[in-house]
């Protein structure tokens, strides 16, 4: 398995309960979102169109695409309705020091 380079991708206080942040971190264009307290970070490109997600619809943890209305589970990737058919990526997170940190592949 590979080893994970864990990256800075935001301040914890700038993460807020029911809101999507579209960001880069290092090569990858990811999605933070906390969802009942617990911060997760998944693809932020849609597997259906390249519509950002970021820029989609929250609720009750799944993000809907804004482009085709996909949906797609927050805390597993899975993709729950299509158009797309194809799970997102799924970034461990973890919290240090009030900063949200992402593990990306890589050594």
């Amino acid at each position: 398995m590979a080893e994970l380079r864990w990256r800075r991708a935001a301040a914890l206080a700038d993460v807020r309960e029911g809101e999507i942040i579209g960001l880069h971190v290092a090569d990858a264009s990811v999605a933070l979102v906390r969802h009942e307290g617990t911060v997760y970070a998944i693809d932020n490109l849609c597997t259906h169109d390249f519509a950002l997600l970021s820029q989609g619809f929250l609720e009750s943890g799944e993000i809907e695409c804004p482009l085709h209305a996909a949906r797609f589970d927050v805390v597993t990737g899975k993709c729950l309705e299509g158009p797309a058919m194809a799970d997102l990526r799924v970034y461990p997170v973890r919290i240090e020091n009030g900063e949200v940190y992402i593990g990306l592949p890589g050594g």
